[in-house]
């Protein structure tokens, strides 16, 4: 009797029958790559720049165009969403001290994923993602958690849990960073990961 291995799984699960998602994006280096496969696998993506944990507003305002610039090239919509750092501030407030990937950026997840989740119900989009989640910097489980914690408190919206590192996505992202030019940030965004950016750099 011949034995058949399983099918492999491919790296990127698209949720069935979907056509439309709203994509929390980061930055336009973290997005294109996500971008350049949804729009390949029949998906079009409404691109939601919320991003009220980057410092200072000069480095936000560069991010921003960016991911405008990138969405404008392919005639995606995109939407800006309020930035306001000292109402991010109170959200982190008593966790300035944490490390990259402790509890103050548990914090600032969700405050953006439910923000995606608002946005999305807002548009009548059932599904929303976040190109956190294509970072090697970032913990996959403190994002996953924060989209999770987001589709629980929002209604009719559900969150498209993905490693956007896989499939491929996390060279191609290099490439189309070159071939786009895009500005290259070299900390996270907020002044803390500015701080802890620093004492690595000393470190290594």
């Amino acid at each position: 009797m011949r034995n058949f291995a399983p099918m492999k799984q491919p790296a990127i699960q698209k949720p069935e029958g979907l056509s439309e998602v709203l994509l929390h994006a980061c930055c336009a280096p973290c997005s294109s790559a996500i971008v350049e496969w949804m729009l390949a696998n029949g998906v079009r993506p409404v691109i939601y720049y919320f991003n009220p944990n980057i410092y200072p507003s000069e480095e936000y305002e560069i991010r921003k165009n960016e991911s405008k610039r990138h969405a404008e090239s392919l005639g995606l919509r995109w939407i800006d969403g309020d930035y306001n750092h000292e109402e991010w501030r109170e959200c982190v407030y008593g966790l300035e001290g944490e490390p990259e990937r402790g509890r103050r950026c548990e914090q600032c997840f969700k405050l953006r994923m439910i923000a995606a989740a608002r946005k999305a119900q807002e548009l009548n989009i059932p599904y929303f993602t976040t190109t956190l989640a294509s970072s090697r910097w970032k913990n996959l489980d403190q994002i996953n958690q924060a989209g999770l914690i987001a589709e629980q408190a929002v209604e009719g919206v559900k969150f498209w849990a993905q490693n956007w590192r896989k499939g491929g996505l996390y060279e191609r992202r290099n490439q189309l960073l070159k071939e786009y030019r895009f500005y290259n940030q070299q900390y996270c965004g907020c002044e803390f990961s500015m701080r802890d950016k620093s004492t690595e750099s000393t470190e290594k």
